[in-house]
C-alpha cells in the first residue's frame, strides 16, 4: 500500500475506504469488482491501483483498518469492570454504532471477512482476523454468567442477540433506513425485551 493515501484530503480517503467497505460487504472478496469500488468512490481506476496496487491489496488495508478503527471504538466504549451481560451488549452494540457513523459498511464487511472461504483473501488478513477475534471473545469472556438464570445458556443468548442484531441492520441499510442512532435505540429495545423475559 502506497503510504500516499493518507495525504490525500480525509473526505477523499474516507469515500475510498467506503467505497470498498460496501462492495466488499455486499460481494465478498471472490465476486467484489475494483470497477464497482471506483463507481462508487467517484475516482478513476488508476488511482485506486496507485494506492492499493491490488484488489487484494484494497481488501487488505481496509480491513487492517477496520480492525484498527472497531477495535479502538471497543475499548474505549466498553468498561473494563463491567460484567453484567446485557450492559456489555449495549456497550459494545454503542461502540459500532460510533465506528459505523462514518463507515456504515465497516461491521457487515468484518462480518464477511469472518467467514470468508477466497484462499488468498483469508491468507492475507488470517493474522489480525484471529486476533480481532479474540478481542470480541475477551468482550463476551468479561460476563458474570453466574448472573444469568439457571438454565439460560449465556453463549446460545449472546448467539441469538448477535444474530437478531445483524438481522436488523441488514435490514436497515438494505432498505435505505440506516442511521446509526435510530439502530442502536432499535437494538437496545430488543436487548432490553430479551432481559425482560430472561429475569422474570
Amino acid at each position: 500500500m502506497n503510504e500516499k493515501f493518507f495525504d490525500l484530503k480525509k473526505e477523499k480517503q474516507d469515500r475510498m475506504i467506503n467505497a470498498a467497505l460496501k462492495v466488499f460487504a455486499m460481494h465478498g472478496y471472490r465476486h467484489a469488482s475494483t470497477d464497482d469500488m471506483v463507481r462508487e468512490a467517484g475516482i478513476s481506476k488508476g488511482l485506486l491501483f496507485h494506492y492499493f496496487g491490488s484488489k487484494l491489496g484494497v481488501y487488505t488495508f481496509v480491513f487492517d483498518y477496520s480492525v484498527r478503527y472497531m477495535t479502538l471504538e471497543l475499548t474505549s466504549t466498553i468498561k473494563k469492570d463491567e460484567t453484567d451481560f446485557f450492559e456489555l451488549l449495549k456497550q459494545k452494540e454503542q461502540a459500532k454504532m460510533q465506528a459505523l457513523r462514518g463507515y456504515p459498511y465497516m461491521q457487515q464487511f468484518l462480518d464477511r471477512c469472518m467467514v470468508e472461504d477466497v484462499s488468498e483473501a483469508l491468507l492475507a488478513i488470517e493474522e489480525k482476523r484471529n486476533i480481532f477475534a479474540q478481542n470480541i471473545e475477551g468482550i463476551y469472556g468479561q460476563i458474570d454468567l453466574s448472573s444469568l438464570p439457571a438454565g439460560v445458556n449465556g453463549e446460545k443468548l449472546w448467539r441469538m442477540l448477535e444474530l437478531t442484531i445483524r438481522g436488523l441492520m441488514t435490514q436497515r441499510i438494505m432498505d435505505g433506513s440506516f442511521q446509526a442512532g435510530m439502530l442502536y435505540d432499535e437494538i437496545c429495545e430488543y436487548i432490553e425485551m430479551t432481559k425482560g423475559l430472561v429475569r422474570k
